[in-house]
């Protein structure tokens, strides 16, 4: 294999998020023939973690465990991946386009005198070329783009790349790198999360929202009730957000969270712009309103004219009949 591709793996929690497998299905749609190489930072033990990617792709991992990797710190993290990258001086380097992607990308494209083209929905080829398409004026429309010269560095939106199947048979060398992660100026005491416990966010495939028509903290009780019942996250308008029904570590829409899942459920949200340029690449919407003139009827594949506290109760009955 004459072409190598590095693939960032994301650690939550002592798991692997499922963008970094999509990563992995990434590097294999920038180049079939490429060996793909993961990247797994952390503190303690990552051996596991480095064979799940393997399952999922990868030819072979490199882990980074120091103590001083714990918690993300761009500092870290930079050390650690560049030690990698200088060992492997791979064609390409693929990402999640996360919180963490995006604040360690630019870093690691700085250091490396490199481009960078972020937030990717889907890679084509063309003549063995990789094309890869990302939305601009908030998903309005979709730019294409090409590397031509340098490394290959690029973020991946979650839930858009399918990753491959998991095979447990798969095999592939892992591999621990010693990198003395010095010199920290930033030290994290502390993390504490907002967000709801279950279904992340930006990873779910299932997503109820709500906005001011839900009217209260207690309003939104319904929705997490019906995103349990779907296997799902809830989210939120920024609308609800300033009311606070809710925190803002739900907030989906152009100042928030933008998100794909498979099925999008806004409840009592009127679709202001701000908020369909988070959510308006879902790929099935579904909308719940009073109001038949709201606009995020025009973004639904269904829509529901009705009272939301009727509607949630009827939908949730049904589901579990159905399951």
């Amino acid at each position: 294999m004459s072409d190598k591709i590095v693939v960032i793996g994301e650690v939550r929690e002592g798991e692997l998020r499922n963008v970094s497998f999509e990563a992995v299905a990434a590097a294999k749609k920038i180049s079939s023939d490429a060996e793909v190489v993961g990247v797994v930072v952390g503190d303690g033990s990552l051996d596991g973690l480095a064979r799940e990617m393997i399952e999922y792709g990868a030819d072979r991992v490199t882990t980074v465990s120091h103590s001083n990797l714990k918690t993300y710190t761009s500092e870290g993290y930079g050390q650690a991946v560049m030690a990698v990258i200088n060992d492997e001086s791979p064609t390409g380097i693929v990402m999640g386009h996360t919180s963490i992607g995006k604040d360690l990308t630019p870093k690691l494209a700085s250091k490396l005198q490199t481009g960078l083209i972020s937030d990717a929905v889907d890679i084509e080829s063309d003549g063995g070329k990789a094309i890869f398409i990302r939305p601009i004026y908030s998903g309005k429309a979709f730019e294409k783009k090409i590397i031509t010269s340098g490394i290959t560095l690029v973020t991946i939106r979650p839930n858009n790349i399918p990753p491959l199947d998991k095979d447990e048979s798969r095999t592939g060398e892992v591999n621990t790198k010693d990198v003395d992660v010095a010199d920290i100026r930033t030290i994290v005491k502390e993390v504490i999360r907002k967000a709801a416990k279950g279904v992340d966010l930006s990873e779910a495939n299932v997503i109820v929202a709500g906005g001011r028509g839900v009217k209260s903290a207690d309003g939104f009780k319904p929705l997490y009730e019906l995103a349990e019942v779907l296997g799902g996250a809830v989210g939120a308008s920024r609308g609800a957000c300033d009311a606070e029904y809710c925190d803002y570590a739900l907030q989906i829409g152009q100042t928030g969270k933008v998100v794909t899942p498979d099925l999008y459920i806004a409840v009592g949200i009127s679709g202001a712009i701000q908020h369909l340029a988070g959510m308006s690449n879902s790929k099935v919407i579904v909308a719940i309103n009073k109001d038949a003139e709201s606009n995020i009827f025009n973004v639904a594949d269904y829509g529901i004219v009705g009272d939301l506290f009727e509607v949630i109760p009827l939908l949730i009955e049904e589901i579990k009949k159905i399951k």
